[in-house]
């Protein structure tokens, strides 16, 4: 019991576990049926999963995909980029001016999204450039874009909020008929996948990695820090385009004031509920996405217990400061000293007679 009790807690994924482990139980208490899962008929009359759990999963799905992105952001440049809310108005906007200028099929929905990554991918190289060639903080650097993306957004649809209508997109942002799970769900189950997979076949995670732990060391054994900063912020440009992509999906029409409005304090807290250090270096890919599930679980579970949604926000930041210092190094310290005082076998003095 106690190698396994101290390989727990030496684990990254401790503090998210630990998190997740608080939510679990209060919502048990609380409410016993808060985890039930019913199957029922939505509005176009397919047969679909409900419940909160399903909400918590689908309503996060954007969070996770950019929780991802800030983890790499984070790990390389060991500082966070702010303007991911304001990049994804901007990348939601062209996907759709490109769908309200042609008949919306798949083909025009993914030339959209295609068209969406590069200007998403181009916004963020400009804020990665700042910070890989003249070695601006990330969090200055992403200023320009924060306050900047939504007039710019603004400006892609000529100052209106369209609105984009198709049983395509439906799919896309609710539910593919005969499929009871949402879309987006899949979606960021699959995104996280392939990148996972990408950072274990290829050496561009243990090389992030390395560039935010000692730049100079990653220099002197060969790796351009410039390229893997920008790359973080390539993969950044990416995470916008889809999370901007499905929001345009499930609402069905983009409106730059409110589209994904203050989801990078979201994202950020996320990577750091998941137990990854903000100033930079070792990161783990699903301890953010816990931690974005965990903001989630917060969210639905303070609108279950019918707090306003004024309020909703000072109740998670109560709860996020506590869960924040509890994964403090000084508190993980002491914790871990009180581990070892507990799990320390007494010895047995012998008596001689």
């Amino acid at each position: 019991m106690g190698k396994i009790l101290k390989k727990i807690t030496n684990t990254q994924l401790a503090i998210p576990l630990f998190a997740l482990f608080l939510v679990v139980v209060f919502n048990l208490i609380r409410d016993i049926d808060f985890f039930s899962i019913s199957v029922v008929r939505n509005n176009f009359g397919h047969l679909v999963l409900s419940g909160n759990i399903i909400s918590i999963l689908h309503g996060a799905s954007e969070l996770v995909v950019l929780a991802i992105a800030m983890t790499l952001i984070t790990s390389s440049t060991k500082g966070q980029d702010i303007s991911v809310g304001a990049l994804a108005a901007i990348a939601g906007s062209v996907f759709v001016r490109v769908l309200r200028g042609n008949e919306i099929t798949l083909p025009i929905i993914l030339l959209g999204f295609l068209a969406a990554c590069i200007v998403a991918i181009l916004f963020a190289l400009f804020t990665g450039s700042l910070v890989a060639f003249f070695d601006i903080q990330p969090m200055i650097a992403s200023l320009i874009l924060f306050t900047a993306g939504r007039p710019i957004a603004y400006w892609i649809n000529g100052g209106a909020t369209p609105n984009v209508e198709s049983p395509l997109l439906n799919y896309i942002g609710s539910f593919i008929p005969g499929i009871p799970i949402p879309s987006p769900i899949l979606i960021a189950i699959v995104f996280g996948i392939l990148v996972s997979l990408a950072l274990r076949f290829t050496n561009l995670g243990l090389y992030t990695q390395t560039v935010g732990i000692n730049e100079r060391a990653a220099r002197l054994n060969g790796i351009n820090p410039v390229f893997i900063k920008l790359m973080s912020f390539v993969i950044l440009g990416v995470c916008v385009a889809i999370a901007g992509s499905i929001n345009v999906c499930r609402i069905g029409l983009i409106n730059h004031e409110t589209i994904l409005l203050d989801i990078e304090m979201d994202a950020i807290l996320a990577v750091a509920i998941g137990g990854n250090a903000l100033s930079g270096g070792k990161f783990k890919l699903a301890g953010s996405v816990i931690g974005a599930y965990i903001i989630q679980a917060l969210t639905i579970t303070l609108y279950a217990m019918k707090v306003s949604s004024t309020a909703v926000k000072a109740y998670k930041a109560i709860v996020i400061i506590a869960i924040v210092v509890i994964g403090s190094p000084v508190v993980q310290q002491y914790a871990l000293q009180l581990r070892d005082r507990l799990l320390k076998k007494p010895v047995k003095v012998m008596e001689n007679n």
